[in-house]
């Protein structure tokens, strides 16, 4: 799935003594990646927890869908998921993580504004 974790956990990432009790990701908005997306949503069996529903219209309209995590290793964690970061350039056109290529271990790059 094409997305970038941002928020809490990526600071938690970093090294940072930061807690967070939710995961905020950015996606890409197209069917293919949607439907990897429901398929990880289904695997974390988590619920929409507030509107608007998971629908792609309204990722692209720039409104984040909610979810609880209900699968037990992960129960409780909110899943907040958009696709448009207000004033930032489209994941979707320069590929998340800033460089869209795959990563097999270590640390990911970082992304600030300057870079969006």
């Amino acid at each position: 799935m094409r997305s970038l974790l941002m928020g809490g956990q990526a600071c938690v990432l970093y090294g940072a003594a930061e807690f967070s009790r939710d995961t905020d990701i950015v996606v890409v908005a197209d069917a293919d990646n949607l439907r990897r997306l429901q398929a990880a949503v289904k695997n974390l069996r988590a619920e929409s927890i507030a509107v608007p529903p998971f629908e792609r219209r309204f990722l692209e309209a720039g409104h984040a869908v909610h979810f609880r995590c209900r699968l037990p290793e992960a129960d409780g964690i909110r899943l907040d998921v958009m696709s448009k970061i207000r004033g930032q350039r489209s994941i979707a056109r320069d590929g998340a993580a800033g460089g869209g290529g795959r990563r097999t271990g270590g640390r990911p790059p970082l992304l600030n504004a300057a870079q969006t």
